[in-house]
């Protein structure tokens, strides 16, 4: 199963600096030997140096900075956040730039060889549209892949990418209001990110690919945000994220007692509805932002 964050291309050119070549030993430490590597995700051979992988451009090429040292220091002190706030050290936090073809950077890739490739489009983009909260979701979401590749998650299996990709969108609404996260306390805080989320579903419903309908996007953020008030394990927060969010898997959110989280279950049975209605799409964009 391909499991790989989706995004649509976007117009318009991104600055140009001079980086470091993909084949400069230094940035990866890696054996110029091992030309093939097995990776999770996405399933297939990554290959290494020369070029990035085959799911980035022939040209594009791996730096560790962005373009200016504000935004390369916000991502890596927001990486050793996100992994701090689950116990774990940081992955490889790698961006890829493509100077001849911009666009073809808009994305971002999370391996279960413990690296995440970041896009200079994507970051652009994300930041133009909303800010630094943005692509703050945006890495929270790709490290949650790390998490699922670590703890064996998720629990939960479906022929398409839904049940890893809308996890992963837990994971970044529970990253985003976490204190020892990116500690917004409030919804509307947050509008930008679960906007960014949403804008970024599909309807491929039978595709392998399948990352969750925008709906579906919103409610796994909304959820995520939700649990954020607790402090979970990963396999905690997995096992509490899939127990409530039987919406988007068989269409009914299950309302039976969570014996195991007796509190988690007080305050969740006060939000079921609202999760069915996000989830259906019944809920207004409005009415979404409103939330509290």
């Amino acid at each position: 199963m391909k499991i790989k964050l989706y995004f649509p291309i976007i117009t318009g050119t991104i600055a140009v600096l001079s980086l470091a070549a993909c084949n400069d030993d230094s940035l990866e430490n890696i054996d110029p030997q091992q030309e093939n590597q097995r990776i999770e995700q996405p399933n297939a051979l990554e290959k290494v140096c020369y070029y990035v992988d085959q799911y980035w451009s022939s040209s594009a090429v791996l730096t560790t900075s962005l373009p200016t040292s504000t935004d390369t220091n916000f991502m890596n002190s927001q990486m050793t956040k996100i992994a701090s706030l689950w116990g774990r050290s940081n992955p490889t936090l790698r961006f890829v730039n493509d100077p001849s073809n911009p666009n073809s950077t808009y994305n971002a890739i999370s391996y279960s060889t413990g690296k995440i490739y970041y896009g200079y489009a994507i970051y652009a983009d994300a930041k133009n549209k909303g800010g630094n909260i943005v692509n703050a979701m945006i890495l929270a979401h790709e490290y949650g892949h790390q998490l699922q590749y670590i703890f064996g998650l998720p629990s939960v299996s479906e022929s398409t990418a839904r049940p890893n990709e809308l996890e992963a969108d837990g994971f970044a609404g529970y990253y985003l209001r976490r204190p020892a996260g990116y500690n917004q306390t409030s919804f509307a805080q947050i509008a930008a990110a679960y906007e960014f989320a949403q804008s970024i579903g599909d309807y491929q419903t039978t595709s392998a690919g399948h990352h969750g309908t925008p709906p579906q996007r919103r409610s796994a953020v909304r959820l995520g945000f939700l649990l954020g008030q607790y402090d979970l394990t990963a396999s905690s927060f997995d096992y509490n994220f899939f127990y409530y969010y039987q919406g988007v898997l068989n269409g009914t959110y299950k309302m039976g007692k969570n014996s195991q989280n007796p509190e988690i279950d007080a305050y969740m049975s006060k939000h079921i509805d609202e999760l069915r209605k996000i989830q259906s799409g019944e809920i207004s964009a409005e009415e979404f932002k409103n939330l509290q």
